[in-house]
């Protein structure tokens, strides 16, 4: 029996992510669209197992402007869903509807799930439901995902739509459905006279007619080079297009805004009663003078961050860390031990305990900085308060060459670099999208933190919050002069205006925090015991032979020493003189928490304790803090390299890129060495 495909769409900040896992729970699992790099989720409906559904990106229209539109239309386009949902937020559903409208053009069977009526309720205003869903044509459910409120009443309602498909009609009984009575006078006239010359071409592709007649009348290129027009289907339907936009006065794409804002108007008028703001909208406004005042803003985001390190590093994800480090100790002593009992070879037993395990469990050791981190990171992205930086950082990010839109790519670089550059192509500017990706690397991703954690632990215990200020800021700052250099030079113009809808602040849904955690966690695992743990293995090998493939008492005689000693020349001026520095930073290469194995297996620590100590003979505290310079600006890991690649669409550009940050990190080391070398020693 054939699967169900039901696909999720809705405006970005409708509930949208809050809805899918409610739907979904951990039946899901995360990839790629075909062809692109725009991460897709798609899982098993709970209470439906015979449905999958697939979590579309967040838009506000249909309109090729921006990837996650062209990805969401090719997916519904091209993907045959058999049902769409799709989620409008109530408190603000003329915006919502927009939107619908054009889903509905897609002559897709549809449920609207109507998000958010506890807060509409709870303000004394009321959606006539029954009524919006006769004026439409398709069934309209009032739930409430973050309170879990509905959610079966729209699974019942997906089972009968999915039960109560019907044959296709004919292009004639769609173009007259009642529920596009909103497309009238000129613009109908234009879409009917459209749609009968591509009607063909359209068949043809599988496209909607009526969807591909209004494209046309709206301009779009990408669906213009589809169909594939002979040269007189194009002159007529410009004139077409042309007597439309006489006869109205306006241009093609307005007069369709206004034909579907103006049924928007009356849709409302007639089944919104609207007596007063939302509560949650008064909450905000009185929050807003204070996170996006004009002078303030920026001072309290700071405090925050520092309270989220503060509590990240020191009470909270410190004390869980030091447990995870005694049980990991534990474990491994019981492995040796254990080991030993059974007489396993000397050489055999330095693999599993001073390769492998020392390796990954240093790594594995940091897990609860990680899920700490980005508890309080979710809550803060889950409340609405991470679009208000985004719109506090505007006028700053304005004068180097980029606007708030490019804060959100680097805000997520502070969680991980590849879906960083990935989201860059939101951006509709080519320049900015470039500027965007060359520059996001620059903030500290979550695979540094281990990083981090070790080097603060050895060196400055006692500042570990101010210290980890100074690293993000430092990126922060790289990232601004690095802007400001390539808008002067490889990237000269102005960026484009920036529009950004402020959610209402909300309380975090428990549920995708738990999920945002667990996501996180899930991958930083992986990586311990895939890339990490073969990485181990490797530095074991390397620095336990030499190049006669015979074990070697010291590993300053090893392949790995005489390779790293060569290194180690060109970071002699960082103050990386010892040659298991400079290895270390070449493995950061392939994962960033690989720095950490790779000392912990190079120096024989056995624990945090051993490691703190072992690195006091690597490092001065003036070359440590250059060192967590320097691994905080250089190249990302290969994966993020290979987005890199994908998105700015050639092997130069990357490896441009590349060497730019690398030459930023050696740049930004030398003098922090240097300078702290003159003032402290």
């Amino acid at each position: 029996m054939r699967k169900v495909l039901i696909a999720l769409a809705g405006n970005q900040n409708s509930g949208k992510t809050t809805l899918f896992n409610r739907l979904t729970g951990s039946n899901q699992h995360v990839g790629n669209f075909p062809g692109v790099t725009v991460e897709r989720k798609e899982g098993t409906i709970k209470s439906y197992k015979e449905a999958t559904l697939v979590d579309l990106p967040g838009i506000y229209s249909l309109s090729p402007y921006t990837s996650e539109e062209v990805v969401t239309r090719d997916f519904i386009l091209e993907g045959h869903p058999d049902v769409l949902i799709n989620i409008v937020d109530a408190t603000n559903i003329e915006r919502n509807l927009y939107l619908s409208l054009q889903l509905l053009e897609l002559e897709i069977p549809m449920v609207i799930a109507l998000n958010m009526m506890d807060e509409v309720n709870a303000s004394g205003n009321s959606i006539d439901v029954k009524k919006l869903s006769d004026k439409l044509g398709v069934p309209v459910v009032p739930i409430s995902a973050g309170k879990n409120e509905g959610i079966f009443d729209l699974i019942d309602t997906l089972k009968k739509t999915v039960r109560e498909i019907k044959p296709k009609q004919s292009d004639d009984e769609i173009l007259k459905m009642p529920q596009f009575d909103f497309c009238s006078g000129e613009v109908h006239r234009a879409i009917h006279a459209i749609a009968h010359i591509v009607e063909d071409h359209a068949r043809r592709l599988q496209y909607p007619l009526r969807f591909t007649a209004t494209k046309l009348v709206e301009g779009d290129e990408l669906i213009e080079q589809a169909l594939a027009l002979h040269q007189d289907d194009r002159d007529i339907i410009d004139k077409i297009v042309q007597s439309m936009e006489q006869a109205l006065g306006l241009d093609r794409e307005a007069a369709l805004a206004d034909m579907r804002y103006t049924y928007i108007e009356q849709l409302v008028k007639e089944c919104v009663v609207k007596r007063n703001e939302t509560l949650a909208h008064v909450r905000s406004e009185k929050l807003d003078r204070i996170f996006t005042h004009k002078y303030l803003g920026i001072p309290v985001f700071i405090m925050i961050m520092l309270a989220v390190f503060y509590l990240t590093f020191g009470p909270i994800g410190g004390t869980l860390k030091a447990l995870m480090e005694e049980g990991v100790g534990y474990v491994i002593d019981a492995l040796s031990a254990f080991l030993v009992s059974v007489g396993v070879s000397d050489w055999l037993h330095a693999l599993i305990i001073d390769g492998i395990c020392n390796g990954v469990g240093s790594v594995v050791s940091f897990l609860p900085l990680i899920v700490v981190l980005f508890f309080f990171l979710s809550l803060l992205e889950d409340s609405g308060y991470m679009a208000r930086v985004a719109f506090v950082m505007d006028k700053a990010l304005r004068k180097i060459g980029l606007s708030g839109k490019s804060f959100v790519p680097m805000l997520i670089g502070f969680g991980c670099s590849v879906p960083a550059i990935m989201s860059a192509r939101t951006l509709s500017s080519e320049r900015d999208r470039k500027m965007t990706i060359i520059v996001t690397p620059f903030m500290s991703c979550s695979a540094k933190l281990p990083i981090y954690g070790m080097i603060t632990a050895a060196f400055f215990p006692e500042h570990t919050a101010l210290v980890l200020i100074a690293v993000y800021g430092l990126g922060i700052l790289v990232a601004i002069v690095s802007a400001l250099l390539l808008k002067r030079t490889v990237f000269q113009g102005e960026p484009i205006p920036f529009v950004l809808e402020l959610p209402n602040y909300r309380i975090p849904d428990a549920r995708s925090v738990v999920l945002h955690m667990w996501e996180k966690a899930k991958d930083f695992l992986v990586r311990a015991f895939t890339i990490i743990f073969v990485a181990s293995i490797l530095i074991w090998f390397l620095q336990s032979f030499d190049f006669t493939l015979h074990m070697v008492a010291d590993s300053g005689e090893s392949m790995l020493a005489q390779l790293g000693t060569w290194l180690s020349h060109i970071f002699a001026p960082l103050g990386f003189e010892d040659w298991r520095a400079s290895t270390a930073l070449v493995t950061g290469i392939t994962a960033k928490e690989s720095v950490v194995s790779t000392l912990s297996v190079l120096t024989n620590a056995t624990s945090d304790a051993g490691l703190s100590a072992a690195l006091m003979n690597i490092f001065t505290p003036v070359s440590a803090f250059a060192y967590l310079c320097f691994t905080v600006l250089y190249m990302p890991c290969v994966a993020a390299f290979a987005a890199t690649k994908r998105e700015l669409g050639s092997m130069k550009e990357a490896m441009f890129t590349a060497l730019f940050q690398t030459g930023a990190a050696y740049i930004v080391a030398l003098i922090v060495y240097q300078l702290g070398t003159l003032l402290f020693m």
